[in-house]
């Protein structure tokens, strides 16, 4: 089974910039979201775009499936999905041989920045950066689909 492990924490600060890869244009949508599985669809820099379905999360696991779709079809997801999608700036910033996505909202969440970094094992030790603060992993406030009904 394909699945995502990962941790998902508040930035503190701008130290992350120092160590930014590269960064990418996204916009995503919910299609569906209910107790059992989420179907998302996102574009990155309106170039490349994947849809995704995630089953219900135990813990910091949970069930994903994600599949390249052509462009012009997320367009007209993202149609669909409105109002239920968001704007970031996604980074990809390097620390301790790790990459980490620094996602910087947009919109109506222009502010929040968040920092998430995937596992391979959901006991793997992680050393966390300066720049990270709270941990909000488990946090429902902080799920994009939450975000993207607020």
């Amino acid at each position: 089974m394909a699945q995502e492990i990962e941790r998902k924490f508040l930035v503190s600060s701008d130290g992350w910039r120092a160590s930014v890869r590269s960064s990418s244009q996204v916009r995503q949508g919910y299609l569906s979201s209910n107790a059992k599985a989420t179907v998302r669809v996102r574009s990155y820099d309106d170039q490349r775009a994947v849809l995704t379905l995630k089953g219900r999360a135990s813990g910091l696991v949970r069930a994903e499936y994600e599949y390249a779709i052509p462009v012009e079809d997320a367009r007209e997801l993202l149609e669909m999905a409105q109002p239920h999608v968001l704007e970031k700036r996604r980074y990809l910033v390097e620390h301790d041989g790790m990459t980490w996505e620094v996602d910087v909202f947009e919109g109506r969440h222009q502010g929040l920045v968040l920092a998430e970094i995937e596992l391979e094992r959901a006991d793997q030790a992680v050393k966390l950066p300066d720049w990270v603060g709270e941990e909000v992993s488990e946090d429902e406030r902080y799920f994009n689909a939450t975000l993207s009904r607020s």
